[in-house]
């Protein structure tokens, strides 16, 4: 509204205020920007566009403006900021709210920071898991077995999850893979799949998907099974903080709310992973177990080598490639990502157990090999409205060594960092095409990676970072 509309005037707002705006049946909490310039006359509301489609308004709409009344669940956020624990009710209420639009981003950041730095106990994250399920829609398949998979991420290019889902769901089990976008990554899953189908599916959609084929790759956003979860991860991104109370949350509720039984749990371990030692591995390893059995999910926790990226690509069309190079069984597939996917995988058919304890690997390889694994892939594309193929960026540079050497480190958060300013996840085609792993000799002049950017401003807006960090690969 504008700053000297009678309204703003007579109830003292002033911009950022929260608000309530109603329209017959409808209203919403919102924060005001007030204005001073003519784009509004005095009587005259603006809408954002979200905003608009929730009211259902159309121009020339008579609006009404009140006070937020207080909200409660903001007295536990406040005992939470002073460190003091909070039960099942406290965080369904608190859930209850962000999931109606009552909490400002103000408010989001202070409950996401208040349960950062290893200050919620197994309890509480219990808790703040059952009520991130019970926010949302929760998915009922009728089948004692339903299996998923998700890894805790910080690796880039592990896109494993469309191959596993590709492979069990041509064994013959059920695995609806809902997945999330980047929250700190270059890609997503769902951004990757994004590439060569389609991922926003109401649940509806998600059902004829899965009853059809026995798996599905979507976007769990327009699902509505925990709703909280993708307002906190927006708020997280731009934190860029990642609790390991809600990262265990996030995963679990979305785990069960999809009506998953069995699912398998990835933590790669690296020193520029998202998880760096062993010994919080282990520790996050026994709380996912944990919180795990307490919403009824049965989970086995893989930890694996996280000290580099994975496959080659980095960003989703890149990815895509290497996706498509396993399922293809081309020669020059990666193998690094062919041999991850094989052992998780493996460990959810015996999960499942539907495979014998120690054949799971070897079940996994033969539907791989075998073609069967790429059908399955394609008819799941197909049964979500597409199968697209890939395309590379325009503009891309080749980043070459400046010296003989040896392959010492890749920096998994540099190179993220690097792929992420050529434009990914949000340019599909931007990225990095790596050349090189972990005790790779190589040469004076040799390529190292490619960087892909579908603009020559993005390009050049990476190359800057890349110049100034020259400790993104190191050689010695």
């Amino acid at each position: 509204m504008r700053e000297d509309c009678h309204v703003c005037i007579s109830e003292g707002f002033e911009a950022l205020t929260r608000i309530r705006v109603s329209k017959a049946m409808y209203s919403i909490v919102a924060s005001l920007n007030v204005i001073n310039s003519d784009i509004l006359l005095p009587n005259e509301i603006g809408l954002s566009d979200a905003a608009a489609k929730k009211l259902r308004v159309s121009e020339n709409d008579t609006l009404y403006i009140s006070h937020l009344e207080p909200i409660e669940s903001l007295s536990h956020v406040r005992a939470k900021i002073y460190n003091q624990k909070l039960n099942y009710s406290a965080y369904k209420e608190i859930i209850t709210d962000i999931v109606e639009g009552d909490y400002s981003n103000i408010h989001l950041s202070a409950f996401i920071t208040a349960c950062a730095g290893d200050r919620m106990d197994i309890d509480e994250i219990s808790n703040l898991t059952k009520a991130m399920i019970a926010s949302g829609k929760q998915l009922n398949w009728n089948k004692k077995i339903v299996v998923d998979k998700h890894c805790i991420g910080g690796l880039p290019g592990n896109r494993t999850t469309p191959l596993i889902v590709a492979i069990v769901a041509a064994y013959g089990l059920t695995m609806p893979k809902t997945s999330s976008r980047a929250i700190t990554s270059p890609a997503g899953t769902a951004d990757t799949m994004e590439v060569m189908t389609n991922v926003t599916l109401s649940s509806e959609e998600i059902k004829t998907v899965v009853e059809k084929e026995g798996g599905c790759f979507v976007w769990g956003g327009t699902a509505q099974l925990s709703p909280a979860d993708d307002v906190l991860i927006k708020i997280e991104k731009a934190l860029d903080i990642d609790s390991e109370g809600q990262l265990i949350a996030s995963v679990l509720s979305k785990k069960a709310a999809a009506g998953s039984t069995h699912v398998v749990i990835d933590i790669p371990v690296g020193e520029t992973a998202k998880v760096r030692s062993m010994e919080m591995a282990q520790k996050l390893k026994n709380h996912i177990e944990t919180v795990g059995t307490a919403v009824g999910l049965h989970i086995k926790v893989v930890i694996t080598d996280g000290t580099q990226p994975v496959g080659r690509g980095i960003g989703p069309s890149l990815e895509a490639f290497d996706i498509l190079s396993v399922l293809k069984n081309e020669d020059n597939a990666p193998r690094d990502l062919k041999e991850r996917v094989l052992l998780l995988a493996g460990e959810l058919l015996e999960l499942s157990g539907k495979v014998m304890k120690g054949k799971g690997a070897a079940t996994a390889k033969q539907l791989l090999e075998s073609g069967k694994a790429f059908e399955k892939f394609l008819a799941i594309c197909r049964a979500q409205g597409r199968f697209t193929n890939p395309v590379l960026a325009p503009y891309k540079v080749e980043i070459k060594a400046k010296r003989s050497g040896t392959v010492q480190l890749i920096n998994n958060r540099k190179i993220a960092k690097l792929a992420k300013l050529s434009g990914a996840p949000q340019s599909k085609s931007a990225g990095i095409l790596l050349n090189v792993h972990l005790g790779d000799k190589v040469d004076q002049d040799q390529l190292l990676y490619t960087v892909f950017a579908e603009s020559q401003g993005e390009l050049h807006y990476a190359l800057e970072y890349e110049n100034n960090h020259n400790d993104i690969l190191t050689l010695v």
